[in-house]
């Protein structure tokens, strides 16, 4: 096939256009909440906290935000909207950092246990979570808090366990999808606050609702 000058030109500005494309920008969110991480907590806490890993879904197990399509089943992953790391790791992030701003505690999720000192050992599971833009935010929080007396031989001094199903109603965009899981997780971390100060205090501890 023979090339005109005409199809030559039109090719090769074909590329040079495909070359100056601009890329998809993405965009980071975190579940931090930024007042819960600007508290200044006590150099010596009287009891500290350790946040075990949270189990979520398999589905959400990812950096890319997943969201639900109102009135369906069909479930949207967004390459170009992301959490700052894997979802369960923000929200492991988001509950230790809350929860010890709450509380004045020291967090041990990553290690720095002192003997003898008292550690609230908190382990959170999703168990049902739906976000849809223009809708609501809807998740279901199982947790435990375990009170280990010993830090070097831990042994189970009294432990509580709750659940909490939260609905918040959210705009018809990714920004307020992101709020509304913020405020979900920030009551969820008013809660588990609660149960340990009851149980630091002498109690049985309360579920918090």
């Amino acid at each position: 096939m023979k090339l005109t000058k005409y199809t030559l030109w039109i090719a090769a500005l074909a590329f040079t256009l495909a070359g100056c494309a601009t890329p998809a920008t993405t965009r980071v969110y975190t579940l931090a909440n930024p007042k819960s991480s600007a508290i200044a907590l006590p150099t010596a806490s009287p009891f500290a906290i350790e946040v075990l890993p949270v189990n979520v879904p398999e589905r959400l197990k990812r950096p890319q935000m997943v969201l639900s399509t109102q009135g369906s089943t069909q479930l949207k992953i967004l390459e170009q909207d992301r959490w700052s790391s894997s979802f369960n790791d923000e929200l492991r992030d988001a509950m230790a950092s809350g929860i010890a701003g709450q509380i004045g505690a020291a967090d041990v999720s990553r290690g720095g246990r002192v003997a003898g000192q008292p550690v609230y050992r908190i382990a959170i599971a999703l168990r049902q979570f739906n976000a849809a833009p223009g809708d609501k935010v809807l998740s279901n929080f199982g947790w435990t808090v375990t009170r280990l007396v010993n830090a070097s031989s831990p042994g189970v001094e009294s432990s509580i366990s709750c659940q909490s199903a939260i609905n918040k109603a959210v705009g018809n965009n990714v920004d307020e999808v992101v709020k509304g899981l913020q405020a979900s997780v920030e009551e969820v971390v008013q809660q588990i606050s609660a149960s340990i100060i009851g149980m630091n205090n002498g109690g049985a501890g309360e579920c918090g609702h």
